[in-house]
């Protein structure tokens, strides 16, 4: 869908939701505050389905995605983007980050982490527990012998990485100017067994390729922000602006959540709810009964 409106093409914001389940309510928050951050300043809004993870994306999903934004009244610029089309892309730079000495092999399965967790080994970090370093330091012939043999992820290895980088920073326009501390969220994986990439890599890889230059997203995903740094200054990638939103809540001051059945945009559309009335009250601050705004 593309706008007939002059665009200001020195703005330019994405939503980017993943076609794995049925968009919620948090989602329409989250489309309209990106949809509306860039048509207030004349920018462009782009639409990129995130559907690495072929395992659980659904073309179904993909439709109910397109249905759920015209039904709410938010219109994007240009084709849809699908990251399942740019998969040469991750591979290279993975590589990149390869030769630079900055991923190593990781043999651990989610047994193995339940296990590490369950000893108190990891540090609680911003994301929840921080990966211990079991494969960090293997021996490389070992490590090479495993990699033929036995499946694996790639973990990027964050302390020698900021070594590489020096002190990194990022800008915020609700939260101000950030100082990196990538570290509090220890080694993450950049290409996981299961799928081609992972979202920390995927996202920075995509949003450098798009020239988002305001990345509009959510508060749980703050401290994400400084992986995200660490990657575009190892791959000479530009910096956006950031701008993260509150997020809408439950009755239980927890945010809604796919996996947690939340109430799906596409249940109203067929009950024959109007979204731009919903849309208007989100835009009002008017929730439904027990839906609230973080006050973070």
């Amino acid at each position: 869908m593309t706008s007939s409106v002059q665009l200001n093409t020195d703005i330019v914001v994405r939503f980017a939701p993943s076609p794995n389940g049925l968009l919620h309510l948090g989602h329409a928050y989250a489309a309209m505050v990106a949809h509306d951050f860039a048509r207030a300043r004349g920018g462009q809004f782009l639409l990129r389905i995130e559907d690495i993870d072929r395992g659980r994306s659904r073309d179904e999903f993909v439709t109910a995605i397109f249905d759920d934004l015209h039904w709410l009244g938010l219109d994007w610029d240009g084709d849809v983007i699908f990251q399942s089309e740019r998969l040469d892309s991750y591979a290279q730079a993975a590589e990149r980050l390869k030769a630079m000495g900055l991923l190593y092999p990781c043999f651990c399965s989610r047994s193995d982490m339940r296990q590490l967790q369950a000893s108190g080994s990891q540090a609680e970090g911003p994301d929840g527990p921080v990966y211990a370093g079991t494969c960090r330091n293997m021996d490389p012939g070992l490590a090479r012998k495993r990699v033929a043999a036995e499946p694996h992820s790639w973990r990027l290895d964050v302390a020698k990485a900021v070594t590489l980088s020096g002190p990194l920073g990022w800008r915020d326009e609700r939260h101000g100017v950030q100082a990196s501390d990538p570290e509090r969220l220890g080694d993450v994986i950049l290409v996981p067994k299961e799928t081609p990439v992972a979202y920390h890599f995927a996202v920075t890889l995509d949003d450098a390729r798009d020239r988002i230059t305001h990345v509009v997203r959510g508060d749980d995903l703050f401290a994400s922000t400084d992986i995200h740094r660490l990657l575009q200054a190892l791959l000479d990638l530009p910096t956006p602006v950031y701008y993260h939103h509150p997020l809408l809540l439950d009755e239980k001051d927890e945010k809604l959540a796919k996996s947690r059945d939340s109430a799906s945009l596409s249940v109203l559309r067929l009950a024959g709810r109007s979204g731009h009335k919903l849309l208007q009250d989100l835009r009002q601050g008017i929730f439904p009964v027990g839906i609230s705004l973080s006050q973070v």
